[in-house]
């Protein structure tokens, strides 16, 4: 069974998810307790697509989080590196356009999109500021970016409760429900290495996204932020 470890090298990242494609799906609801619906929902509303609006939905996956944004009338492209995950989604998803392309060299033009966003992606880029360069050189002036990812409990009780659930609980029900619980733990170690809202939103300014903001989640178990290109 293939897992990745927080060097994040592509070749692993990508087998990874190769492995968990046919059911990534349903053990996310399952694990996040039924939330990702609700954190998609947000997401969609944040980005507030519409007929017309050009979004490149980076770390697409199976195609779950470009899915309302088409619902919407958006003109969507859901680009993926796992092949695993792209086989998926274009069984889910006929009418969605996935396209094979790594977050660190995005094969399309400058300027090309009104909107790009990554939804519980970012983190496993083995460059988050290339990742975010990338995605700057692709919008347009005055488009904006929306980042959806696990982030850090606001709550200090909470946060003591979700970080037993994360490297505890979590693992112990993954070895039972899926055939590469190895993948899972991962997740559970990366979400812990990943920096808070305000140090994502630092990182994003770094790279250079305007008027940084966030919105917390499920007391801050996900935070989408969202920045500008000037």
């Amino acid at each position: 069974m293939v897992r990745a470890n927080l060097n994040k090298d592509p070749d692993d990242v990508s087998k990874m998810f190769d492995g968990v494609a046919s059911r990534y799906d349903f053990l996310n609801d399952l694990l996040s307790l039924g939330r990702t619906k609700a954190w998609r929902k947000s997401v969609t509303t944040i980005i507030a697509p519409k007929s017309g609006m050009q979004i490149l939905d980076i770390a697409a996956g199976t195609g779950s989080s470009a899915r309302p944004l088409v619902d919407n009338g958006a003109q969507v492209t859901a680009l993926d590196f796992s092949e695993g995950m792209l086989a998926q989604g274009r069984k889910q998803h006929k009418d969605i356009k996935f396209v094979q392309g790594d977050a660190l060299k995005l094969p399309f033009g400058d300027n090309t999109f009104d909107v790009t966003t990554i939804s519980f992606g970012l983190r496993n880029t083995n460059d988050t500021s290339l990742a975010l360069k990338e995605a700057l050189r692709v919008t347009k002036s005055g488009g904006k970016i929306v980042v959806a990812e696990f982030s850090h409990p606001v709550n200090k009780v909470f946060k003591i409760v979700y970080l037993n659930y994360l490297m505890k609980a979590l693992p112990a029900a993954v070895r039972k429900i899926s055939k590469n619980p190895q993948a899972y733990i991962y997740l559970a170690e990366s979400i812990r290495a990943w920096p808070d809202q305000a140090g994502l939103a630092l990182k994003m300014q770094k790279n250079g996204w305007n008027s940084v903001a966030w919105q917390d989640l499920t007391f801050g178990i996900v935070a989408v932020h969202i920045g500008y290109k000037a």
